[in-house]
């Protein structure tokens, strides 16, 4: 696929405030040790409705199932070099660095290798730092590096939260979600203390969420009581359209900008931007 996709994203009022400031060079990463939350998803989507307000963006695939890569039609013999040889090798991240689809959209893929990574990063030097050191030069070309993270709390998603300044948690509207969000704080706590003093929670983003099903309601209502406003407003909707995306290595605001599920990511995205502009309180830990 040809790298010069056009993407005109529809106005309306939570677009005005994506072109404003963000300090440059901001580190997220997208984390939850549970699968099957839309974490990868999100990645992609706010990475290209922040792309399409002039935003430089990289994303970071440090999960060996690449769909982050794949997501963005990253093709696979195009990985020559991957997240696997900028962690355990030490490669320079420019070398890693692929164009995506989406214009202002760069992506260091991920490949099969990094299965096997967690087992190698145990002897090396530095282990908890190593993404930390590859994207120090890089991450000032990009006003935002996205790390999309595996479903674990292992070492490489360590190596995302010692990296990152800040971590936005995708938290699926189910009846465990709350469990799930709890052990997370504590680990984000525990790198703080040992590894990263300044990570902050970026925010916790409601995902798959189903009108219909008053079971949604209930979680979101859950989570919004314990967490207040670290809760983003937007919700992001369970959408055919944003299920039929990755299929075509496309995000969803590239398929189809009107549906229900581009329109959520965009005003998502607009949040993010106005949470860099007003830092609140942190959250406690669960």
């Amino acid at each position: 696929m040809e790298n010069d996709v056009v993407l005109n994203v529809p106005s309306q009022e939570g677009l005005a405030q994506l072109a404003g400031h963000s300090d440059g060079g901001r580190v997220i990463a997208i984390a939850n040790q549970k699968g099957g939350v839309g974490k990868t998803t999100t990645a992609i989507n706010l990475a290209t409705a922040l792309a399409a307000c002039d935003k430089k963006v990289l994303i970071i695939d440090i999960d060996a199932q690449g769909n982050a890569s794949t997501g963005l039609g990253i093709d696979r013999k195009a990985r020559t070099v991957s997240t696997y040889d900028v962690i355990i090798d030490r490669k320079p991240i420019e070398e890693a660095t692929i164009s995506s689809v989406v214009p202002r959209l760069d992506v260091v893929p991920s490949s099969i290798d990094l299965a096997g990574a967690e087992i190698e990063l145990i002897d090396l030097d530095r282990r908890e730092f190593r993404l930390k050191d590859a994207i120090r030069r890089m991450s000032r070309h990009y006003d935002y590096v996205l790390i999309d993270c595996p479903p674990s709390l292992q070492l490489l998603t360590l190596n995302a939260l010692c990296a990152a300044d800040s971590i936005l948690v995708p938290l699926q509207c189910e009846f465990y979600a709350l469990e799930g969000l709890s052990l997370l704080m504590r680990t984000i706590e525990r790198v703080r203390k040992a590894f990263n003093p300044a990570l902050t929670i970026q925010g916790v983003v409601l995902t798959m969420y189903d009108k219909r099903n008053n079971l949604s309601d209930m979680v979101a209502s859950d989570v919004r009581e314990h967490f207040g406003d670290k809760v983003y407003e937007t919700v992001i909707p369970r959408n055919v359209r944003v299920s039929e995306a990755p299929s075509y290595g496309i995000p969803v605001l590239v398929y189809d900008m009107h549906c229900r599920g581009s329109k959520a990511y965009i005003n998502l995205a607009s949040e993010v931007l106005r949470r860099e502009q007003t830092p609140m309180a942190e959250v406690g830990t669960a």
